[in-house]
């Protein structure tokens, strides 16, 4: 006789009883549930088993003594041959097979390691990484800069109310429930805190332009909120490490980048929104002159393909909370629209799809590009051009420093020529102000006046709150 069973149910086939066997019952009770048959080839033909009237009293006690669970063992028979039937419900608990846990997926079982296992174990107990509290952290120590900067992009994005908008920074993470109780919950740290790192090791990003997979030219490492993160990569990408096709229409200059803003964003916000902080590891950006690999720190959701990754999908967060708050401050949007918006933005350049991989416990994005090859394209494009892309002699272009205003290094940002020029009209402006005009956050000021100090351009006359700026350019 062959067994008649539905295709789409967990169900296995074993001529004859093993110990070992134990595991798949273990997968079968941390997944869906199956059903175990002991005395079926693969063929689902009935060979029968000689033990079986003994299995059916061993097998329900192994099962209570190793995985500490109940199954239902039933004696089958086909005309003189016996078989066991070993139905499994699932259980809500995680199940472990000797400190192992397995879990059944599709026609396979695997045992769980890594993210997988942190993610299974949350998800049995209704949490996600970043829904865990952290009760060392308080709320004192969080950065009022870090939530005038998320007020700032809500408003503007219109997915808070105003009076949402205007609560005290305490109410306004329990508004994003990133509180429990009094103790605040990772993505909060995250999201506000002011230095993250002190209790999630490894968040941050490191980029790197790099000739070959062994020759790294220059490096840097982002680090802060993750809000202040997006905006600092998004600078650094573009004004110093990104180069850009130059073309006409008539009279106008047209610069494209060989990866369009809103593609390599999306990307960004995918990385650091889905990145298992647990790992304790920096996501890592290479650019190298024909492409951008973004190596990240995480998984697919469970039964996730990447052929799957890449149809239309609903969205399913790694970190819900810290997804939420960017949904409301307009970074994301939420119906998992991320990986389309990457494609059709690239489709506009006639540029070809992002590759994605799954490799051990990180996800892999690589944006596959032509370099730029035109005399102008040596320089980062941008507006004011201000960063060249380092050639390997490590000199500059000749026609470089025409582009340039000749009083200003050529080394600023195209933000820090930005504050110069507001502090040459205005050197009484204030933090506040020139963040404000700018749409950055003081941190982000202050950061671009001690460059302009650096290199020379400005002196404070005065206190911080009644002084101004002196102009030292020559």
């Amino acid at each position: 006789m062959k067994i008649e069973y539905d295709e789409m149910q967990n169900v296995e086939f074993k001529e004859s009883w093993r110990d070992e066997y134990l595991k798949w019952i273990c997968g079968f009770a941390n997944a869906q549930g199956g059903t175990l048959y002991i005395g079926v080839n693969d063929k689902a033909e009935v060979v029968g088993t000689q033990d079986a009237k003994s299995l059916l009293e061993d097998i329900p006690n192994k099962v209570r003594d190793v995985l500490g669970i109940m199954v239902d063992v039933n004696l089958l028979q086909d005309g003189e041959k016996n078989y066991l039937q070993i139905q499994v419900e699932p259980y809500k608990n995680p199940v472990s097979y000797k400190g192992e846990f397995h879990y059944r997926s599709g026609s396979t079982k695997q045992e769980l390691k890594g993210n997988a296992l942190t993610n299974f174990l949350l998800k049995k107990m209704g949490l996600t990484w970043d829904a865990i509290t952290e009760p060392r952290a308080k709320i004192a120590d969080l950065d009022h800069e870090a939530f005038e900067l998320f007020r700032k992009k809500a408003r503007k994005a219109k997915r808070l109310d105003d009076d949402d908008i205007s609560l005290s920074d305490t109410e306004l993470l329990e508004k994003l429930r990133l509180v429990e109780g009094d103790e605040l919950k990772r993505g909060a740290i995250l999201l506000f805190h002011k230095d993250p790192e002190r209790y999630v090791t490894g968040a941050y990003v490191k980029i790197g332009y790099f000739n070959d997979d062994a020759d790294i030219l220059f490096q840097d490492e982002v680090h802060g909120n993750l809000f202040e993160q997006i905006d600092k990569l998004m600078e650094l990408i573009f004004f110093k490490y990104m180069k850009a096709f130059i073309r006409y229409e008539g009279i106008q200059r047209i610069e494209e980048y060989c990866v369009p803003k809103v593609a390599m964003r999306e990307a960004l916000l995918n990385a650091i929104i889905h990145k298992n902080y647990g790992g304790c590891v920096p996501i890592q950006i290479r650019i190298y002159k024909d492409k951008v690999v973004i190596w990240n720190d995480a998984m697919l959701p469970n039964g996730w393909t990447v052929e799957k990754f890449l149809q239309k999908h609903g969205s399913h967060p790694y970190n819900p909370d810290i997804a939420n708050a960017f949904f409301r401050a307009g970074e994301i949007e939420s119906w998992g629209r991320g990986i389309e918006k990457i494609c059709t933005a690239l489709k506009r350049q006639n540029l070809n799809p992002p590759e994605y991989e799954q490799l051990g416990d990180a996800i892999c994005t690589t944006f596959n590009f032509i370099e730029p090859t035109t005399s102008e394209s040596d320089v980062p494009a941008g507006s004011g051009r201000t960063e060249y892309q380092p050639k390997e002699t490590g000199e500059l272009p000749k026609e470089f420093p025409k582009e340039l205003p000749k009083e200003l290094p050529k080394e600023l940002s195209e933000l820090s020529k930005k504050v110069f020029e507001i502090i040459k009209q205005n050197p009484y402006a204030t933090n506040d102000e020139l963040g404000k005009m700018i749409e950055i956050s003081s941190r982000s000021v202050r950061t671009h006046i001690s460059t302009l100090k650096d290199v020379g351009l400005i002196k404070r006359i005065g206190s911080k709150t009644k002084g101004y700026w002196e102009i030292l350019e020559k």
